[in-house]
Formats: C-alpha cells, sequence, structure tokens
C-alpha cells in the first residue's frame, strides 16, 4: 500500500528517474515479473540519504534478497563501506552479485548465506545502521537483537511498518501484532528518538541518541 495520493507518488517517481540506470532497471523489473518483494525506488532513496546523512560506513541487513537496498546502500558507502547481505536462498547470493557487480556496488559486501539472526550473531562489532525487512512474525525480536548493535549516533531502519494500514486495526493479526509490537517497542525505548515515514509502507527510521 501506498500512503502517498497517487499523483503525488506519480510525481515523486518521475523526479526518482534520474536514478534510472541499467542494472537498477533490470533489478526493478525481476521484482515486477516475478512479484518479489523490494523496499522500491523512493524508499531506496530514503535509505541512501540516512546512511549519506550518518556518514555510515558498516551496516548490516536482516533480510536482503538479490540485494535491492544494498544498492542504495552501497551508494552511500563507497568502496571501503562493509555492508553484511542475509539470506537463506543461494540464488539470491548470486543474483545480487550480478547485479551489485555490473553496477561497480560490490566492494563493500559480505554476503551470508544463512538466517538473519544466525549470520547477526556470527559478526562481531557495532554498526552504523542495522537494517530489518525479515519476516514480519520475527521483527520484535529482531528488534530486540539490533537495537542492542547500532552505535550512538546510528540508525536502526525497518521496513513495512505501516502494514497497509492494517497496524490501526482494532483487530490484528500475527504479523500484525508483532508490527504493531515493534513500533512500540521502538518508540518506548529512550535510547532512541524514533518515527516512520510514511512512503509506500512505512519505514521505521530509529536513531540512538545513547
Amino acid at each position: 500500500m501506498n500512503f502517498l495520493d497517487e499523483k503525488v507518488t506519480t510525481y515523486m517517481q518521475g523526479l526518482a528517474a534520474v536514478d534510472d540506470e541499467p542494472v537498477l532497471l533490470e533489478m526493478e523489473q525481476l521484482a515486477k515479473d516475478n512479484n518479489f518483494p523490494i523496499i522500491g525506488r523512493l524508499c531506496g532513496e530514503v535509505l541512501e540519504l540516512l546512511a549519506r546523512s550518518i556518514g555510515a560506513r558498516r551496516i548490516f541487513e536482516m533480510g536482503s534478497g538479490y540485494g535491492y537496498s544494498a544498492y542504495w546502500f552501497s551508494r552511500a558507502t563507497g568502496p571501503d563501506g562493509e555492508i553484511h547481505l542475509t539470506d537463506t536462498d543461494p540464488d539470491n547470493e548470486s543474483k545480487a552479485g550480478d547485479f551489485l557487480g555490473r553496477a561497480g556496488l560490490l566492494d563493500p559486501i559480505r554476503y551470508h548465506v544463512a538466517s538473519a539472526f544466525d549470520a547477526f550473531d556470527q559478526t562481531e562489532g557495532e554498526f552504523d545502521i542495522v537494517y530489518c525487512d525479515i519476516n514480519k512474525g520475527d521483527y520484535p525480536e529482531a528488534w530486540r537483537r539490533g537495537s542492542e548493535r547500532v552505535r550512538a549516533g546510528g540508525l536502526y531502519i525497518c521496513d513495512n511498518m505501516l502494514w497497509s494500514g492494517r497496524v490501526a486495526d482494532a483487530e490484528k493479526d500475527e504479523w500484525t501484532r508483532a508490527i504493531d509490537e515493534t513500533n512500540h517497542l521502538a518508540f518506548a525505548d529512550r535510547r532512541f528518538r524514533s518515527t516512520i515515514v510514511p512512503t509506500r509502507d512505512g519505514v521505521l527510521v530509529s536513531l540512538r541518541i545513547s
């Protein structure tokens, strides 16, 4: 679901067309052809802008697919960054390597063919950004783990936090309850200041202040 007026979204997408690069268009067409969930162009630009704004160099993605969100993060970190991608499907690792390699964005990529939590637990240290886009039922646990390892001044970012508006419904299914719980955990955590950017399906952005 897109929460912006359709004509406003169309206008914004027209502005975003300045980023119409062949590999990016291929990645977006693959998602469209296979109904594969990606964060989309407008949210991708938000990721890059946020990463650039804090000078991010070390990023961990919980859930990466074939590298669409990493495309935007890699543009922000440059080749000397360190971006950890996770997915259990080795075919997605191969696709990500091809896409990001042809885009000239492969240097900072470290791909883990493993569950997001297993890879996260096996990767030491703090991160400038922890980004989450895994099964929604796991969102509360992702927050609990990921928020502990965001550096002061860093960001925890999570996609699908308005969930087509279902978070505001009185009756919620399991995944909606998990997303709602995560929103409340983030906003109640005094180590962070949080907001939800209502682009596409809602992006939680939590800045660690202490």
